[in-house]
């Protein structure tokens, strides 16, 4: 019996259904759309976007077999696990999936946006069908940086931040260099494929303050090199180096000081081809999420969720 998921995060609508006989079985994601030289979308925009996107995406999933015997509903409701987190954008999934659970007669069940990050990446990792669910994550986006202590062996599953950016985030910095050189928001996939055409190993050095990090020195780097006519490749390659290196010492300080266990990386700074070849080897166990789409905002991860697959 599938479980079905939303998300309406900052940046995409998503909708999937999960069953823990087979998988992922249905999954639909649609983009925001985003003023050409905008950084992303306010509140109000997002949510007025979402209201539009849901009714069709959820028509599609008269296509979805077995729907007649779904046997939960789950949402995102808020970005992180923490006290006082909250975004607008949620509502719009929160007032779809308390509808549709209505009309099934199944539960609603919520959950953070964080947490079907890190459902979807442990989801696609070797992780999943061992049985193995307490690691440390790493959620990396254009909302979040952050390391964590997960732990989701129990319906009330646990997460301990561990460290974080103490400026900006590392998606944050990506759509803002991107937008100088050109680039469309959100920038992220065009500018690791620039990234790609040079092969200058310049960066900048990791600023950390104990285990949390300090990202704002490599934006305003970027900011000069572009000004005195770097080339574009190259301005994009330090970038996502720079980022990588900060997140490379975070993880080897977490290693050093806590448990032995694996690292998963979430989040969609985490699709970035030159950022995984530098932690691939962060930790004796490193995982990603493949295919890469699980890295970025979906609902899969609250599929999951609602299913019980992690129990």
């Amino acid at each position: 019996m599938p479980a079905l998921g939303i998300d309406t995060s900052n940046y995409a609508t998503s909708l999937a259904a999960f069953s823990r006989e087979n998988g992922v079985i249905f999954h639909r994601k649609r983009l925001l759309p985003v003023k050409e030289g905008a950084l992303g979308l306010r509140q109000s925009e997002a949510l007025f976007e979402h209201i539009k996107a849901l009714p069709d995406m959820l028509g599609e999933l008269k296509t979805l077999p077995g729907l007649s015997e779904c046997e939960a509903v789950g949402v995102s409701v808020r970005p992180r696990d923490a006290e006082g987190s909250y975004m607008p954008c949620f509502l719009a999934g929160k007032n779809a999936a308390a509808a549709l659970a209505a009309g099934l007669n199944v539960p609603l069940l919520e959950f953070s946006h964080q947490a079907g990050h890190l459902a979807a990446a442990l989801y696609a990792t070797p992780l999943f069908k061992e049985g193995r669910r307490r690691f440390y994550a790493f959620h990396v986006s254009g909302g979040t940086t952050e390391a964590l202590l997960a732990d989701f062996s129990n319906p009330n599953y646990r997460t301990e931040l561990l460290a974080a950016s103490l400026d900006v985030h590392a998606g944050q910095i990506i759509d803002r260099v991107g937008l100088g050189l050109g680039l469309a928001f959100p920038a992220g996939e065009a500018l690791s494929k620039l990234a790609e055409e040079s092969g200058s190993g310049d960066c900048l050095r990791p600023s950390l303050k104990g285990d949390d990090c300090c990202l704002s020195g490599i934006e305003n780097k970027c900011a000069d090199l572009l000004k005195t006519g770097a080339p574009a490749a190259d301005i994009a390659r330090y970038c996502l180096l720079s980022i990588g290196y900060a997140l490379l010492e975070m993880t080897r300080r977490i290693s050093e000081k806590g448990e032995r266990l694996p690292f998963v990386f979430a989040g969609g700074v985490m699709q970035s081809g030159i950022i995984r070849d530098i932690l691939k080897d962060a930790a004796e166990e490193a995982y990603f999420a493949e295919p890469a789409w699980l890295s970025a905002d979906n609902a899969v991860g609250v599929a999951i969720l609602a299913s019980g697959a992690l129990l």
